[in-house]
């Protein structure tokens, strides 16, 4: 017997808009909501992945292990270098995203939401019923990046610069979520999202 096709939410949002926090509230109210992310590590840390990018890369895999600064230093802010490796662990990604939706959809989830930091550059809105962005101002997500440490502002504008400008991700979006003041006020907008469009878990 085949199961229908659930309905597929994308969500995504530029670096610091606050995509993960949606996800997290997401899941909290019952979504099923798979990582983009979460996956792209699991898919470099395949023996077999790893040997294709250290080819291309030579010197970002150390003792079988992908050194993830060296390679953000070789490929962020060249966009020939970021393309080159999009190639071989995009696809692999979209692998396993369809694997883990099918195994959702088994399982008996009626929406399945895709956190996806790259769905626009990868031209992936056409898979989804609905696309949601997170959004907020450039000056207020660096700032939120630098508060949560880990990258100095230079290089959250280099990964930034990396991704489709904001205002077009704007025009693409089926529903964009502004995330510029506390959690509570994001935590509404969704709400009422999920409301005004009868979208449940």
């Amino acid at each position: 017997m085949r199961l229908p096709a659930p309905l597929r939410l994308g969500l995504t949002g530029s670096i610091g808009a606050g995509k993960s926090t949606v996800a997290r509230l997401l899941r909290g109210r019952g979504f099923t909501v798979l990582d983009a992310d979460e996956q792209a590590r699991a898919v470099t840390a395949d023996p077999e992945t790893l040997a294709i990018i250290e080819a291309g890369f030579p010197g970002v895999v150390v003792g079988g292990v992908l050194d993830r600064s060296a390679l953000s230093a070789r490929v962020f802010g060249q966009p020939e270098a970021l393309a080159r490796l999009n190639v071989v662990v995009h696809p692999r990604v979209r692998a396993r995203m369809a694997e883990l939706e099918a195994a959702a959809v088994r399982s008996g989830a009626r929406t399945v939401v895709q956190d996806v930091p790259l769905l626009f550059e990868g031209g992936l809105q056409t898979l989804f019923g609905a696309v949601i962005l997170v959004d907020a101002p450039l000056e207020l997500r660096l700032e939120r990046i630098q508060n949560r440490g880990g990258l100095t502002r230079a290089a959250a504008l280099a990964r930034d610069a990396a991704q489709m400008p904001a205002e077009h991700k704007r025009k693409l979006a089926d529903v964009v979520l502004g995330n510029v003041e506390d959690e509570a006020a994001l935590e509404r907008q969704l709400d009422a999202l999920l409301a005004e469009r009868g979208w449940t878990g």
